[in-house]
């Protein structure tokens, strides 16, 4: 069969939701992405559920933020946490924490966190890619290899249906093809961590009513305590009918022709008298691994690709997203001819530590799950089970607050070893998991402001470089940025800010802020505009 020959600036490898959104994010820059997955596309078990406060500043940019709120889930169900041996058993504690409509806006973002189950969040996703006029979705596609030199990425590839080879002529090959990634195998790069940390197994299964016949209050998560202590959770997905059982054990405990999945349906249910129907089973292994590279070349790596971790605090989706919000615009000005030698590098510089970060996390969270003690007559009607049962509730919801309040850990990443940020010689703010405080200091998140009702500061990042002046000096300092800007065909946009507000929360009169909406720089004057444009673009 005729071999088919195709051209493009980005190859991107994986449909996920890490794959999609990078594709996405490229056409709102004017950049086109084939997309190349292997299966048909279609989400049976979503596996990703919560959209953090980050991510979805980033859907906001992209205009998808309002298409995910819409998505299906419900806002009026309430995303509290219970600790019980059983949905019909006993309840050991709940923290109350409330529907998504009665959860106030945070004084330091225009987004709330958001629910979006991926079987909801791809389509919503591919969408916006389609309606974009660039980008090319090709699903049934499996990457069989690939080599680079010094100007382009050659990419072999089979169309399944149709049993045809591919080829691939591409600028830059981007993999986001999962933790087995192909395309980090054929770069050689290593994973480094801890490969195991357990065993898990999750059955998607479909109960209408399930909490009225159980007697329980809405929540979004469900952890289940037996004698033996923690051994799985039910959690909420589409907030109706559809709900997610995760079984913790051994490779020899979820052998998948001996799993009996009604079975442990049944055990977490507490009771035979209600129906349901097992949708779907997947195995799964829970580690915390992350790349010791996020590519070589002209090849990049982002998502699962090159971090794993468990998904106790919902970081790996909303970790890759943050890839993406850095990878985007360095390919971007790669792409255009304004990015310098070592903006690619620093990809891996700035992500890789987060990735450290949030998987440490990851895991400490999950200990905090398993962490009730063994209690042998946990089940049982006397006093002495009930004190247990009180006594092990209370240490759970201590213990576990940690990591529901994770507003640190989600907002508070920073870059500040960077070689694309100028320090400016303030102190940094302690990097704390659950209290987040805004600073404009280089590395770090640009803070939000409100400009007025409904436009946020962030509103004015994204495409290039915004150069925020609060005064009339600061602008006319800023015609020296614009200059040495133009001079190297690096996009920058000048907004003068007269809000109070922003001028406090940014503290200096000029910042500088990159397209990913972290500050590259701030000062006063601007006599060494032509350094600091050139750090920030990666040509020093």
């Amino acid at each position: 069969m005729t071999e088919e020959v195709l051209s493009t600036p980005v190859a991107i490898v994986g449909a996920g939701p890490v794959g999609l959104s990078l594709a996405l994010d490229l056409a709102w820059r004017g950049i086109d992405a084939v997309v190349l997955e292997k299966e048909d596309g279609h989400v049976t078990h979503p596996r990703a559920g919560f959209v953090s406060v980050r991510t979805m500043e980033l859907f906001r940019r992209w205009g998808i933020a309002q298409a995910v709120r819409e998505s299906g889930f419900p806002d009026d169900f309430a995303l509290s946490i219970e600790f019980c041996t059983s949905l019909a058993g006993h309840t050991l504690a709940r923290d109350e924490y409330p529907a998504l409509a009665a959860m106030p806006l945070p004084e330091w973002s225009p987004e709330k966190k958001q629910r979006c189950p991926q079987h909801w969040l791809d389509p919503v996703l591919k969408a916006a890619l389609r309606d974009s006029g660039r980008g090319t979705l090709r699903v049934e596609t499996r990457v069989d290899g690939f080599e680079q030199d010094e100007e382009r990425v050659l990419v072999r590839a089979t169309d399944l249906r149709r049993g045809a080879p591919l080829t691939i002529r591409a600028d830059y090959l981007v993999g986001c093809d999962g933790g087995g990634s192909t395309v980090r195998t054929g770069l050689g790069i290593e994973m480094e961590g801890r490969g195991h940390l357990n065993y898990s197994m999750s059955v998607l299964f479909s109960c209408p009513g399930l909490l009225a016949q159980c007697g329980k209050q809405a929540a979004e998560r469900f952890l289940l305590i037996g004698p033996e202590g923690t051994w799985g959770n039910v959690t909420v997905i589409d907030g109706r009918e559809v709900w997610r059982l995760t079984v913790y054990g051994t490779a020899s405990k979820f052998d998948m022709e001996s799993f009996d999945a009604r079975a442990w349906v049944l055990r977490a249910l507490g009771t035979d008298r209600i129906a349901f129907e097992v949708v779907s089973i997947l195995p799964w292994k829970r580690a915390e691994l992350v790349a010791e590279s996020y590519g070589l070349g002209r090849v990049l790596l982002a998502g699962d690709a090159v971090h794993t971790m468990s998904p106790t605090g919902g970081m790996g989706m909303n970790t890759g997203l943050g890839d993406v919000a850095d990878l985007g615009w360095k390919l971007q000005a790669m792409i255009e001819g304004w990015g310098g030698p070592a903006l690619l590098p620093a990809y891996t510089r700035e992500r890789k530590p987060v990735a450290v970060r949030n998987a440490a996390y990851s895991t400490h969270n999950y200990k905090t799950w398993v962490s009730p003690p063994r209690c042998e007559y946990l089940l049982e009607e006397t006093e002495q089970a009930e004190s247990a049962r009180r006594e092990i509730g209370a240490q759970m919801k201590r213990a576990t607050q940690y990591e529901w309040q994770s507003w640190g850990l989600q907002m508070g990443y920073r870059y500040d070893d960077s070689p694309l940020c100028v320090a400016d010689g303030t102190p940094p703010v302690p990097d704390e998991y659950s209290r987040y405080v805004q600073t404009a200091r280089p590395g770090g998140r640009a803070p939000h402001a409100w400009l007025e009702p409904g436009r946020s500061t962030l509103d004015l990042f994204g495409k290039g470089f915004a150069l925020l002046a609060f005064g009339d000096e600061a602008m006319a300092e800023a015609a020296r940025f614009v200059r040495e800007a133009d001079r190297r065909g690096m996009p920058l946009a000048v907004h003068r800010i007269d809000a109070a507000q922003a001028a406090e929360a940014y503290g200096a009169p000029l910042v500088l802020v990159r397209p990913d909406g972290h500050v590259a720089w701030r000062g006063a004057e601007a006599r060494d505009a032509a350094r600091i444009v050139d750090i920030a673009r990666g040509a020093r």
